[in-house]
Order: structure tokens, then sequence, then C-alpha cells
């Protein structure tokens, strides 16, 4: 890595400079944090199952016609991705309240929401990514009118086809976060797509029988095997080896390109 520019760090990530014009290197990291980074630690192979689950989603998705910013998997913790200029937005889809939401509108957690509710938070870590509506998106211009419109039919789409997913492996998607990008055409323009990640630490996934948390929760609220969680997660997706420790996420991992 240190031969590569650092373009950024985030939380999770690490962003470096691509081998091409217009690419970046994404580097996931054994970092976790939570409560606006105050919770830290590391947890060995964290960044090895989100690489591999967002791989596997982002794949999936794009082939059902959702743009994307993966371009392919490099190793076991990076991805080469297009280079986008990110909406300042995070963009949640909630199916069950949980979180903040029961919280804010004291519903009790599990209860499943009369639909799907799409929500905005600013991406400002010094503001705690604070809730805004669609208004206060318009009156600062973070994203026009139709790059909104756009940014909620594809969240919408994405949680039809997440739901249907996980559901198949016995799985409920209780919510979850994801970023979109502006990706710039030959002709001036630019193009919306989904940026970011999407993992356990996007998403709320419960087991559909005992809702047992297999996602961040785990490490937010101390309830401990949160890499277990994930490599459960990724056991079900099938992207471990039938012979593979369910417990060693560091373990080589089934692969396309391997």
């Amino acid at each position: 890595m240190s031969r590569r520019k650092q373009i950024y760090e985030g939380k999770a990530k690490i962003l470096f400079e691509g081998p091409e014009p217009g690419t970046l290197v994404q580097y996931f990291k054994d970092d976790a944090t939570a409560f606006n980074a105050q919770k830290k630690a590391t947890l060995d192979g964290k960044g090895i199952l989100n690489n591999r689950i967002s791989e596997f989603v982002m794949l999936r998705l794009g082939e059902i016609g959702i743009p994307t910013h993966f371009i392919k998997r490099l190793n076991m913790r990076e991805q080469l991705i297009k280079e986008v200029e990110i909406i300042p937005l995070e963009v949640i889809c909630r199916n069950i309240a949980a979180g903040t939401m029961s919280k804010r509108l004291g519903i009790e957690e599990g209860e499943k929401l009369p639909r799907s509710i799409v929500e905005f938070c600013l991406k400002r870590d010094d503001l705690g990514d604070p809730l805004i509506a669609e208004e206060h998106i318009h009156a600062f211009g973070w994203a026009t009118h139709a790059e909104l419109d756009e940014m909620i039919a594809m969240t919408l789409r994405i949680n039809d086809y997440l739901q249907g997913m996980f559901a198949g492996i016995g799985i409920k998607l209780v919510d979850f976060k994801i970023e979109f990008g502006r990706l710039a055409n030959e002709d001036g323009g630019h193009q919306v797509i989904l940026a970011d990640e999407i993992s356990p630490d996007s998403c709320r996934l419960w087991d559909a029988e005992t809702d047992r948390k297999l996602d961040k929760d785990r490490f937010r609220r101390d309830l401990g095997g949160v890499t277990e969680a994930y490599t459960e997660v990724a056991s079900r997706l099938g992207i471990l080896k039938e012979n593979q420790n369910k417990h060693a996420p560091n373990l080589s991992v089934v692969s396309n390109d391997d």
C-alpha cells in the first residue's frame, strides 16, 4: 500500500490512486467504529469479509441493471472501483423498525413497517450525520431533483432485490445504508451510480427464525461474535468454502479469479 498515493481514509476503508485514470483502489480495514467513532476496535478479518460480501452483492446488483462503482476484486482486501464524485448523502432504507428510528419515533424494535421507508442523512461526521428532509437537499443543492428521484428509485429496487436474496438464505433485511456518486461521462454530463459498500457494516441483518443479529449491532451493543456473525452471512451466501472453519475469516474463500 505504501507505493500508492492515498486519496482518502475513512472509518472502515482507505482509497488509493488506481492504476488507470478514473479508477481507485478501495482497501477494507479491520477497524470497527460506532456512535460517530466514539467507540473503536480492530476486529481481525472483518475487512476481508466485508470486501467479499460487498463484491458478491455489487456483482448481483449489476446483473439486474443497477450501475455501481465496482469493477473487480483485486485481492482479499482490495477492490478496483470507478472514481466518482460522492453525493454528500447517506440513503437509508428501512423495512423493520430498529436503531435510531425506534428511538426517534417510539416504535418497538422489530416491528414491521407499513411500507419500506427511505430516509436521508447528511454525510458530516462532525455533525453526527444528521437526518435531513428532501427540502434540505433541494434548498442546499446537495443533489438535483432528477438525481434524488434516481437515487430513491434505485434504493427501492435494491431493497426489493436484497430482501429476496437474504430471505432465500434465512435472513431478514431490517435496513441498510448506501451512498451514491456521480460518474463523469465523455460528453461532460454524469451518471448517478451506487458507490461505497454493502456489507454487514452497512446493513441490519437478522436471522429469520430467531432475530439473532448478524451485523454491526453486535459491535454497537457489545454482543460479541462480530466476525463470527459476518462469517455466517458470507457462508450462507455461498462465499466461504464448505470445508472452511466458520470462525476463521482469514482462511481462503471461494473466488471466481483465484
